[in-house]
């Protein structure tokens, strides 16, 4: 049974583009960037309930970046927390050995690596 956050590959299913925290100061270069080199759309992040963009715990700003075709994203995660501006990234690569993913008839399915 498939979950709807259970993807084959990134993006497959989360259509929102990965959050991206930034200095306030340097969002507007760190879009830039990201969308120069990496290519995509990149925004900043407003609330709903408040004027203005959201901020974190941190006092970051959230920049959602949304690619255009990626295949190493570990590189890919590197390159963004290269930036200048960027507190960290919303990708979390290679950080679990193993996903579950909770099912609609309340079971569950998981998913380790995959051994190259």
């Amino acid at each position: 049974m498939r979950t709807r956050k259970d993807s084959q590959k990134l993006g497959e299913q989360w259509k929102k583009g990965v959050p991206i925290e930034v200095l306030p100061l340097a969002y507007a270069t760190v879009i830039r960037k990201i969308t120069t080199s990496l290519g995509g759309t990149a925004e900043l992040r407003m609330a709903k309930n408040k004027a203005g963009p959201v901020v974190t715990d941190n006092g970051g700003f959230i920049v959602d970046w949304k690619w255009d075709n990626h295949g190493n994203w570990m590189q890919v995660n590197n390159d963004i927390k290269m930036i200048p501006g960027v507190i960290e990234t919303g990708l979390f690569v290679g950080m679990a050995d193993k996903a579950y993913f909770g099912n609609a008839d309340g079971s569950v399915s998981e998913r380790g690596k995959k051994i190259k």
